[in-house]
């Protein structure tokens, strides 16, 4: 079980949610300076969805190794966020998209091992919003019925299982915990022959007046913070063979199992867990 390297034959799927209510323009420190959670996600979105591109290229072709999504949510609906008639778009298809470009700041270590700041030019396939209410519930629906869609294709059945990524910073406005659970376990439920979906949650917080959780274990959830207990319901246990790459986001050498989830972390630490979808898998 999650073992079958990524090829042509055998793509995967990333599915990334993100939330763009009204909360997303509440202010943080990103990479040394002051953005909003929208900003922040947006350009870490895109980080992503480049790597996932250049993973992918080969001799100047970019190959299909996976399908990809990108769905915001807010008051004004869900939305996909990539120009394409389909939600799930191969990633040969995003490497061709006509898109924006935008200047962003990334840190390089020098040779002596100082970090600098270096502004570049990036591809921007998702753009910044922070509008409503929080529709995570009826997102998760639509996540539910993609992701069993591409798990029941004949050409998937022995792929990689897909990696579903919600990443919020608050609520859901149109459902009760019981409910969001339940889908969340339906969700995880799906799977291909080589195991279930991976449903990793992710919450942006600016406070830090509670406890921080990356990758938990059981023990560590054990001073009642209800929203991280919440959270850690939802989302998957982690195989064993993310385990490396999990210590290696934590820092430590802790014991799994792992639960799929971050709760009250830094911005800068989401561009870890993400990768976690990307560094973990091999790619043929």
């Amino acid at each position: 079980m999650y073992t079958q390297s990524i090829t042509r034959t055998h793509r995967t799927a990333f599915i990334l949610a993100i939330d763009q209510s009204g909360s997303m323009a509440e202010r943080l420190l990103f990479r040394g300076r002051e953005t909003t959670k929208a900003a922040a996600v947006a350009e870490v979105t895109n980080r992503l969805l480049f790597e996932l591109i250049e993973r992918a290229r080969r001799s100047e072709q970019v190959r299909d190794y996976y399908d990809i999504a990108v769905l915001g949510y807010s008051g004004d609906g869900i939305v996909s966020m990539l120009d394409d008639p389909q939600t799930l778009v191969p990633v040969s298809r995003l490497a061709e998209m006509p898109v924006e470009y935008t200047e962003t700041v990334v840190e390089r270590r020098m040779p002596g091992g100082e970090p600098t700041l270096r502004k570049i030019t990036m591809p921007a396939w998702v753009a910044p919003k922070a509008a409503g209410a929080t529709p995570m519930y009826e997102t998760l629906l639509e996540i539910r019925d993609l992701a069993r869609c591409w798990c029941d294709n004949p050409a998937n059945a022995e792929s990689f299982p897909p990696m579903v990524f919600n990443i919020t910073d608050g609520e859901s406005s149109d459902c009760d915990e019981r409910e969001l659970i339940e889908l969340s376990e339906k969700i995880r439920s799906i799977a291909t022959k080589e195991g279930k979906v991976l449903l990793i949650n992710i919450h942006i917080a600016t406070a830090a007046d509670t406890r921080a959780l990356i990758f938990p274990t059981e023990e560590e959830l054990g001073y009642g913070n209800r929203y991280a207990r919440l959270l850690y319901d939802c989302s998957s246990p982690m195989p064993d063979q993310f385990t490396e790459a999990i210590r290696q986001v934590r820092g430590d050498h802790a014991e799994p199992p792992f639960r799929g989830m971050s709760y009250n972390t830094s911005i800068s630490e989401l561009i870890a867990i993400l990768n976690i979808g990307s560094i973990s898998i091999k790619l043929q």
